[in-house]
Parts: C-alpha cells; structure tokens; sequence
C-alpha cells in the first residue's frame, strides 16, 4: 500500500511539475534552441534564420539556430526527436520529413509518431531547367528531344535525397523515360555543370534557379506549381501539369516541430508564436527574395500540418519505392 501510495504521490508531483513548466514557458532566463538539419548558409538555414528572429518578440524568447547536418536531414531530426520536451529543442524542416520514412529503411525514430507538428512555415516552388544550349526552347520542344534521346540524357541533382533529386525521380515516372542521374554534393556543383552544359537538366527550388534564369545563364521551361508563379523572372514560365504532366506538384515547403511529449500548452504557445511570426511584414518580404510563400492556409494548424505530412509520405513513399533508390 506504501509502495502504491509512494508511485501515485510521484506521479501527482511529476505532471504538478509539467503544469508549472508549461505556465512559466518559455523561461526568461532559457533560449529555445531551432535544430537545422543542414549546413548554414543554405535555403533552409537560411528560413530558420529569418523565423527565428521573427519568433522572438512574439513568443518572447531569444531563438538561435543550431545545424546539426547529415544523411538527409535525418541526424538533425532524430536529435529533436530524442531531445527533452519542454519546448526549449525544436526543429525545422523541409520535405525530407516525409521522404526520410521511405529512403531510410532502419531510421531511429518514426516521422508521425516522435514528433509534435506546429504548424507549416512556407512553400518553395521548383523550376525545371537546362543547359544554355540545349536545342529546345518551350516544353513542347523540349518534350519532343527527351523523347528522341532515351539512354542520353543526363540529369543532376544535389544528392540523395535532396529536393532536386527527388523532383527528378518524379519527372522521370511522369515522361516515362529513364534518365541517366548525377548526383552532386549540393546545388552550386550542378547549376555549374549544368551552365557548362556537363549535364542536361535539372529541377531545383526557385531559391536556387531565379537569378541563374534572370542571368540567362540556363534555359527555363516551366514550374513544379498548381498554377503560375508571379515572379518577374518566372512569370511566363508554364506549370508542368498545363505542360501534360497531370498532377504534377512539388514544393519545398518547411515545417516546425517538437519533441513527442512536449506539454499541450506549451505547443499552444509556440503555435500562436508561429501565427504571429508568418504575418511579420520583415518575415514575408524576405521569404518572398527567397522566392518562397509564407503559408497562410490551415496548415499552420498542428492537426492540419501534421495531416499534410503524413499525404506526403504517402506520395514520396510511392516515387522512391518504384525508383528502387535507398539510403541505406
């Protein structure tokens, strides 16, 4: 009776002690710490970057950003996952939370079930382009020299796993031609080579393709949207779905987690932060120079992120299983 007396008393103190976490969240003397799973400098550092000084006021706390880079963004993700849950470790995140499930067979945590969502953060949209010399110059054209090069054609990417790498494997089942895949160590080796025309295409975020395009430096022919971009430099180009690539959408979008456990109200907290912070005047017009789109639809809902997470899995899972192409 002791012993059950003691257990329950211990139980009682410990979610007492989460109560009073939760009320006092976040610490004036603490800093919440934004995981990155990449290397600084890049797109997603970057948009932590921008977040995380439009967070502070808001949810009144100093937030620093921590790369912690590797395998896919699934190092940095699996820190956050074993992390403590107290709002203080958090993670932000491109697609490579819904494409982690499938490239990596043996991962130490589960995407849906070791992580609480709080919300979406942005959308990048991809750009298809190619080398300056390419004989083709819209998509009718540039359909019609895929199909009379089956076995030649050279498209990079910058890595396993990244953006470009995955938005290759998915034009490839939608044209229904084989590629020859060259995978790069990050964006800036393969815009050179595909500049010294080295390889043919490549599909990349618009962080990275719009002043190469603007430059006139790579031949563009169409978006990975649902519909147009308005960017100046993008603004003509056509989607690939009006292309005849039906349903064909990819962005980069980026979302913001928590440690599984991590108390309801200090998630509530962060979320309302979040809210506030994607509808800073500063924030927006540095996401637009990225040429990214602060989400403003329910995704910025934790129940509505984590709904969108799990229909990504669902169609990456599909791409990369019948490619073949793993990370372990």
């Amino acid at each position: 009776m002791k012993k059950i007396l003691k257990v329950a008393l211990v139980a009682t103190a410990a979610i007492a002690a989460l109560g009073a976490q939760a009320q006092d969240y976040p610490a004036k003397d603490k800093t919440v710490t934004l995981v990155v799973p990449f290397t600084a400098g890049g797109p997603t550092d970057r948009v932590a970057r921008d977040l995380a000084e439009a967070l502070r006021k808001p949810l009144g706390a100093n937030v620093v950003v921590d790369n912690t880079a590797g395998a896919g963004s699934s190092i940095g993700a699996a820190r956050v996952a074993r992390a403590t849950p107290d709002g203080y470790t958090l993670l932000l995140n491109h697609i490579g939370m819904s494409t982690m499930p499938a490239l990596y067979r043996k991962l130490s945590f589960s995407v849906p079930n070791d992580f609480e969502y709080l919300g979406m953060v942005n959308d990048v949209p991809m750009t298809l382009i190619a080398r300056p010399n390419i004989p083709a110059n819209n998509m009718k054209e540039l359909t019609a020299w895929i199909g009379q090069n089956k076995g030649k054609i050279n498209l990079g990417n910058a890595g396993l796993g990244a953006a470009s790498h995955l938005c290759g494997l998915m034009f490839q089942n939608a044209m229904q031609v084989e590629m020859t895949t060259v995978p790069y160590k990050g964006t800036a080796p393969a815009i050179t080579d595909l500049i010294g025309g080295q390889i043919d295409l490549l599909c990349d975020q618009t962080t990275n393709t719009t002043s190469q395009i603007e430059g006139k430096k790579v031949k563009a022919f169409a978006v990975t949207t649902s519909k147009r971009l308005t960017t100046p430099a993008l603004k003509d180009l056509p989607t690939l779905a009006e292309s005849g690539l039906k349903n064909f959408e990819v962005t980069i979008w980026h979302g913001l987690y928590a440690p599984k456990g991590t108390p309801a109200d200090v998630t509530k907290k962060i979320n309302d932060a979040l809210k506030v912070a994607l509808k800073d005047p500063d924030f927006i017009k540095k996401q637009e120079a990225l040429g990214a789109v602060v989400v403003t639809d329910k995704r910025v809902e934790p129940a509505e992120h984590k709904k969108f997470v799990q229909a990504e899995i669902d169609k990456w899972g599909a791409v990369i299983k019948a490619a073949g192409t793993y990370a372990d």
